[in-house]
């Protein structure tokens, strides 16, 4: 129930658990997408080496940061203009 009754009511149990459980499974495609993109870009297909060298290992780091850069930003302009369409929104992954 909302504050004096004005606003949106709270969500239920169900639909907190719901939304937590979308959340996880929007992060866990996230990251799967992360890990094939930078794997393909930096790792090549013919292993030389059993661990990662130093390029490869460079290139992983930047690549993760980028990939999580874009995605804040992508998350951050949705999330502006669902509330600007009047929607109010919620998180569209973590940190929006």
């Amino acid at each position: 129930m909302s504050f004096l009754g004005f606003g949106r009511p709270q969500p239920s149990s169900a639909e907190k658990i719901a939304a937590v459980e979308a959340e996880m499974k929007l992060l866990s495609e996230m990251a799967n997408r992360m890990q094939n993109a930078c794997r393909k870009k930096c790792i090549p297909s013919d292993y030389r080496e059993a661990e990662l060298n130093k390029g490869e290992g460079v290139c992983l780091d930047r690549c993760a940061a980028k990939f999580f850069d874009v995605h804040m930003k992508v998350s951050e302009q949705m999330q502006a203009e669902s509330q600007r369409m009047g929607g109010g929104g919620g998180g569209l992954g973590f940190g929006g």
